[in-house]
């Protein structure tokens, strides 16, 4: 069988249309919930904006974008630069276990050591996720890149969802 080749870019604007389908898709895959478009829609284009928000890679087979992640900063004053935290990660159904969050991965694993990628002369010092903890073909892929589960706990105050019914 052939294995179609997977190619990765940063998003534009054009992409995203897709990437609040994938959010909302996602949504109700992972947590049940039918996110506000509108709010949804607006979050989207203020990564897009700029402002130090982040930016979505895109990965496409035969001409489709079949998946994508968004990713955020947070500084480490312990190292003195950028981890950068990988979010939003959406494969479609029909690609899943084809290697596309693998060549996402791998681009910004690429990526992050190059330097300065913010312009700001700071370096990316690492990547960090979350997974939900009954998500264990994500945590196997994660892990077989080289991910470590960490010993942080995840605590969070919702404003805007409230918390997660599952």
């Amino acid at each position: 069988m052939e294995t179609l080749p997977i190619f990765v870019r940063r998003a534009t604007r054009e992409d995203e249309a897709t990437i609040v389908g994938f959010n909302a898709e996602m949504a109700l895959e992972t947590e049940g919930r039918a996110l506000d478009r509108g709010r949804l829609e607006a979050g989207t284009r203020a990564v897009f904006a700029g402002s130090g928000r982040g930016f979505y890679l895109v990965a496409e087979r035969a001409g489709a974008v079949v998946g994508c992640l968004l990713i955020t900063r947070e500084w480490s004053d312990w190292r003195n630069g950028w981890f950068w935290w990988i979010q939003s990660v959406y494969v479609v159904p029909s690609a899943r276990r084809g290697g596309i969050y693998r060549a996402l991965y791998q681009w910004l694993e690429a990526t992050a050591p190059s330097g300065d990628p913010d312009g700001d002369g700071a370096p990316v010092v690492g990547m960090r996720l979350y997974v939900d903890k009954e998500n264990v073909k994500a945590m196997a892929t994660y892990e077989a890149l080289g991910m470590i589960r960490a010993h942080y706990q995840l605590y969070e105050v919702d404003f805007v969802l409230g918390a997660a019914t599952r």
